[in-house]
């Protein structure tokens, strides 16, 4: 497979967002899915709408979110709703809870590593396309959170994170805790339930990843740590993998002593297992060509 190509810009602003989907010289055709991390009631790290703005727009999309299995301001459509009218997104976009109501839409992995069907939110069959938004920081669980996060977690629905969790032993939010899978399963899980999506869309995806408040904790942890290393910047591709892959190592090769801290949390949750599941499964690659647009 010939390298991806990652686009990076250092400037973080709502117009190098725009700018540098504009290198992928991608057309997203039809209804256009913006999936993004709403921000868990009381984190402070998430990226806020007024920042996605100019690039939502850019695309006429509509911003997607689903519900999360956990106790939170996000695990009903009620919730969920009120949460994303306080956190703005609302004030200016369409907003589609895509598991809000109805049973959800099942996706086929057939070479799914621990998970052979993936639980979305049936609204995703409203849309032609998609284009992944990530703010790509550590993650509790996961080790890091980028864009294969927010197409396997971010687009499953409430009962089909409790089934990646589980590496498929219960689409049940309340007993979730209970069938936690093995570490490797669970990041495995994410890598299939990601694939299953970008089949579905069929190419018409772009992803692009904001390295600027990395955390070592989620936006979906209402109390997280604050940032650890300076911001990096933006990049965008057309393959998932690379991206992630690239941030990664865009962090690795920093001179920033808070990435000790950043990596830490990355290795002892062995989180880029979840990149190399990826690349067996073949949905992209780990080799790319990084290539800077400043």
């Amino acid at each position: 497979m010939e390298k991806s190509k990652v686009y990076f810009t250092k400037e973080i602003t709502p117009e190098s967002v725009v700018r540098i989907f504009e290198k992928l010289q991608k057309d997203l055709p039809g209804k256009v899915a913006v999936k993004v991390h709403s921000g868990e009631e009381g984190n402070q790290n998430y990226l806020h709408p007024e920042f996605m703005r100019k690039m939502i727009e850019r695309v006429n999309g509509t911003v997607v979110e689903c519900n999360t299995a956990y106790d939170g301001a996000r695990n009903t459509t009620e919730k969920h709703k009120e949460l994303m009218k306080d956190h703005g997104w609302t004030k200016y976009f369409d907003v589609d809870i895509m598991d809000s109501e109805g049973e959800d839409l099942v996706l086929s992995i057939p070479n799914g590593k621990a998970i052979k069907e993936n639980y979305v939110g049936k609204n995703i069959k409203n849309y032609d396309s998609m284009i992944i938004l990530s703010h790509f920081k550590g993650h509790p669980m996961g080790g890091y959170g980028g864009a294969i996060k927010q197409l396997s977690i971010g687009c499953a629905s409430s009962a089909g994170k409790a089934w990646i969790h589980t590496a498929g032993k219960t689409t049940d939010q309340y007993k979730l805790w209970d069938y936690v899978a093995e570490q490797d399963k669970f990041l495995e899980s994410m890598a299939d339930s990601a694939e299953s999506v970008v089949e579905f869309f069929k190419g018409n995806m772009a992803f692009i990843n904001i390295m600027c408040n990395m955390s070592v904790d989620c936006d979906c942890c209402s109390k997280a740590e604050d940032p650890c290393m300076k911001d990096i910047g933006i990049l965008a591709s057309l393959d998932p993998i690379a991206i992630d892959e690239a941030c990664i190592n865009l962090v690795k090769n920093s001179n920033d002593p808070g990435k000790e801290h950043f990596l830490e949390r990355v290795n002892s949750r062995h989180g880029t297992h979840t990149i190399d599941a990826a690349t067996e499964l073949g949905y992209g690659t780990k080799e790319y060509e990084l290539i800077s647009i400043d």
